[in-house]
């Protein structure tokens, strides 16, 4: 699988929700990884990828994606019983997005709807209504976002249809934006968590199409400042990136030759502070 939308669980199970197949189509399916092996626990209402997802209280919500067209729908799943529902409606459809989880509300990062992509921050928590609460500097699809206390890094993306080596900072307290840095290389199609109190990059495409990655970057929220502190096995984009406990899960993702179906984990190595 590859380009799913995930989320952790409380229990610290992972659960990945879309994305595109091994046959290169998208997919319905719901997906929990738990280490290994993995389980088909569901389906969601619509074959869909370029979606994304956050965890908020007990139930994980589904933001926007695509299948023929854009949606702009936001879906909730029911860990518990399975169940998924319409939980809401973005301002407008919108696949290739970012999300992140600060406190209940979910923040859904730029994307694409159908004809330019999207500049906007929206802004959504369960029982209200999405709202835009900030604009980034230009429209971007295919960023790395996570949360780092109130502020949510921006990394990468493309911008213009090229890579962006552009890192972002969007305070939801003020809802100010500022660019804190750069990354070594313009990257798309990465995922990124928070470790430690570093975001954590991992993977990516240096093109738009192909020439996936094998770095690891690890992202300083204050500083803007960034390191190499790692490799994967082999290069790899549109990975499924999540934290859990004290090391990151990295699930799928598309190697250049289409959907993976590897998990692995990450550990941060003692003494180096990686």
């Amino acid at each position: 699988m590859q380009d799913p939308a995930f989320a952790e669980l409380s229990d610290g199970r992972v659960v990945l929700l879309g994305g595109i197949d091994s046959s290169g189509g998208s997919t319905d399916a719901i997906v929990v990884v738990s280490g290994a092996p993995a389980s088909h626990v569901g389906t969601l209402p619509n074959l869909q990828h370029d979606a994304q997802a956050a965890a908020l209280g007990s139930r994980v919500y589904v933001f926007g994606g695509g299948f023929t067209s854009e949606y702009d729908h936001i879906l909730g799943y029911d860990p518990a019983t399975g169940n998924v529902t319409r939980a809401g409606t973005l301002p407008a459809p919108a696949s290739d997005v970012a999300v992140a989880a600060v406190g209940d509300t979910a923040y859904v990062v730029g994307g694409y709807n159908g004809s330019i992509a999207l500049d906007t921050i929206v802004a959504w928590h369960p029982g209200g209504s999405a709202r835009t609460v900030g604009h980034l500097p230009a429209g971007i699809r295919y960023s790395a976002v996570a949360a780092a206390g109130s502020q949510l890094i921006i990394a990468g993306g493309t911008v213009a249809d090229a890579p962006t080596d552009a890192i972002v900072s969007f305070d939801t307290t003020t809802g100010a934006v500022k660019k804190i840095g750069h990354l070594p290389l313009p990257l798309t199609h990465a995922s990124a968590t928070t470790l430690n109190g570093q975001v954590i990059v991992v993977g990516g495409r240096r093109e738009l199409s192909g020439a996936q990655t094998d770095v690891v970057l690890a992202i300083d929220p204050a500083t803007g400042l960034v390191r190499t502190v790692g490799r994967l096995p082999h290069p790899l984009s549109d990975a499924a990136v999540a934290s859990v406990g004290s090391r990151i899960l990295v699930a799928g993702g598309d190697g250049g030759d289409g959907a993976q179906s590897a998990i692995l984990a990450l550990s941060p190595q003692a003494g180096t502070g990686a």
